[in-house]
């Protein structure tokens, strides 16, 4: 057993195509936003689960920094700019946003990114970080590069942002300011648990997870909080992974759209959820999981150290009741 759910959240399909709520029009002289008057950057904000993050955020009042440097998905070419589309639609429907192309996995690409948001909307309350990459095989076939780009990309990634972020908001916290940072990070199940063929995305995102629980012990006293998603959803990066079973069924709830993610990070993003830091969460369709962090499954106790024939010895006892085999994927 590695992470176990503590609490679980399950709401019933609404009707179709409405996603649950139905969404917030940008109409700001007629409807407050739960983010009215924050400013966000989301990276990776041109597709997929970053996408929505960027809409929904800017739906609910947010200026938004839209990331994505246009990359492919895989080792191939590069693709047009999608985020010039999402800045259009937010701005279309009467929101605030700018369009940012940095390279978050850089030091000054995270600085860039800040800055902006900073330069351009005069401050910055939350930072989604969601950017990714795949380079999927097995661990005897990858290469020195495939293992490199992923962890650069989604590790540093997302280390890179929340250092300048954490930077800005200190500062502001010692200059006798009140800050309410948010850090939503962007974490997988492949991370949690760890999936066959994903060695660099796996360990990139456990990475992830416990960057996200340091930056919550570190920030908290500033007023920042820092807290992850582990998502599962329709994206350019699932969609090989999970085949038909993700395909939209008309007519009924689309469990893997990821406007379903989006909502999640909103309600992370806003004041009300000040009171929640360091926690990881699955979500999937109208599913909700708080997941909790690594606990003790099995023991050995006494006031003297164990040689390794003892150990042989007690190893039922450790493994009392428990499978000593690879922890199952999944809960």
């Amino acid at each position: 057993m590695l992470l176990a759910p503590r609490r679980i959240i399950r709401r019933a399909g609404a009707a179709p195509g409405t996603h649950g709520a139905a969404p917030r029009k940008l109409q700001r002289e007629t409807t407050m936003g739960l983010l009215d008057g924050k400013v966000a950057i989301v990276t990776g904000a041109g597709r997929g689960i970053g996408r929505e993050e960027a809409l929904l955020l800017a739906a609910e009042g947010a200026k938004v920094i839209v990331n994505d440097v246009g990359g492919a998905l895989t080792n191939t070419a590069a693709d047009e700019h999608p985020a010039e589309d999402v800045v259009a639609l937010i701005k279309e429907r009467g929101g605030e946003a700018a369009l940012n192309g940095d390279d978050i996995s850089t030091w000054k690409g995270g600085n860039n990114v800040v800055t902006q948001a900073i330069e351009t909307f005069g401050s910055l309350d939350i930072l989604v970080n969601n950017a990714g990459i795949l380079r999927d095989k097995m661990s005897f076939n990858m290469e020195e590069s495939d293992w490199d780009d992923v962890i650069r990309v989604h590790l540093k990634g997302h280390f890179a942002p929340a250092h300048h972020a954490a930077v800005y908001w200190r500062n502001r916290t010692k200059a006798g300011e009140e800050v309410t940072g948010r850090i939503i990070n962007t974490s997988s199940e492949a991370g949690l648990y760890g999936n066959a063929g994903q060695a660099n995305y796996g360990a990139a995102k456990a990475g992830i997870a416990a960057l996200t629980w340091i930056l919550a012990r570190e920030l908290g006293r500033y007023g920042i909080t820092a807290n992850a998603i582990a998502p599962r959803a329709r994206t350019r990066m699932t969609e090989n992974l999970f085949g038909d079973m993700a395909k939209k069924d008309d007519g009924q709830f689309d469990a893997w759209d990821p406007k379903n993610v989006a909502n999640l990070v909103a309600f992370l993003a806003a004041p009300e959820s000040a009171d929640i830091n360091g926690q990881i969460f699955v979500v999937f369709g109208g599913n909700i999981y708080a997941m909790s962090a690594f606990q003790p499954v099995g023991q050995l106790t006494r006031d003297a150290a164990w040689t390794p024939e003892e150990l042989i010895a007690a190893k039922g006892e450790l493994f009392k009741g428990i499978d000593s085999g690879v922890p199952k994927f999944g809960f």
